[in-house]
C-alpha cells in the first residue's frame, strides 16, 4: 500500500512541533510560567503568523488589508459582536507578535503623536485583549474571556517570552547537536 506524502501538512506539522517546543521551553523552563493555555495560545499565534495572510487578515471596508494598528482600531469600531471581538483579538495578537519577536522594528520609530511606537504597541495590545475579553458573544465561553484577560494582564511577560523564543531559534547549534530550523 502506498501513501501520498503531503509536504504541506508535513511542513506544517514540523513547524507546529518547532514552535510548540520553543514556546514550552521558553515559558515553562526559562520563565517558570505554568499557564498551559497561555503558552499554547502563544505557540499557535506563532504558527498562524508564519503566513502573511494571517498577519494581515483584517480588511477595511474598501477591501484593502489593514496593516497598521490605527487602521485596525478603526475597523474594530466599525464592527459589532463577534466581528468586533475578533478584530480586537487580532490587534492584541499583532502587537504581541511585533513587540515580542521584532521590538527593534518598533523602537525609535515615531508615530504621529511623537510617542515611541514600542510602548504604544504594548499599550494598544493590552487594551485590545482587554476589550476583546469583555465582548460577550452567543458562542462565547468563560474560558476564552479569561484567557484574553490574562493575555492583557500578562502582555509584557508574553512579549518577553516571545523574545526568548526568537533568541533560541537564532542561536547557533551548540556542541549538543541541537538542530535549528
Amino acid at each position: 500500500m502506498q501513501f501520498e506524502h503531503d509536504s504541506s501538512s508535513s511542513s506544517d506539522n514540523l513547524l507546529e512541533r518547532f514552535f510548540t517546543g520553543l514556546s514550552e521551553y521558553a515559558f515553562y523552563s526559562q520563565l517558570g510560567v505554568t499557564d498551559t493555555e497561555l503558552v499554547s495560545y502563544v505557540s499557535k499565534l506563532l504558527i498562524r503568523f508564519t503566513k502573511t495572510d494571517s498577519l494581515h487578515r483584517i480588511r477595511q471596508l474598501n477591501g484593502k488589508r489593514a496593516t497598521e494598528v490605527v487602521t485596525m482600531m478603526t475597523e474594530a469600531q466599525n464592527r459589532v459582536g463577534v466581528a468586533r471581538r475578533e478584530v480586537h483579538r487580532h490587534i492584541g495578537d499583532f502587537t504581541l507578535f511585533w513587540t515580542g519577536l521584532y521590538p527593534e522594528s518598533l523602537r525609535g520609530l515615531q508615530a504621529a503623536n511623537k510617542s515611541d511606537q514600542f510602548f504604544s504597541y504594548c499599550y494598544e495590545g493590552k487594551k485590545a485583549y482587554e476589550i476583546a475579553s469583555e465582548i460577550e458573544t452567543d458562542d462565547d465561553s468563560v474560558a476564552t474571556n479569561d484567557l484574553l484577560h490574562r493575555l492583557s494582564d500578562q502582555f509584557e511577560m508574553c512579549a518577553y517570552g516571545l523574545r526568548e523564543i526568537r533568541r533560541q531559534w537564532e542561536e547557533k547549534p551548540g556542541s549538543d547537536g541541537a538542530i535549528i530550523l
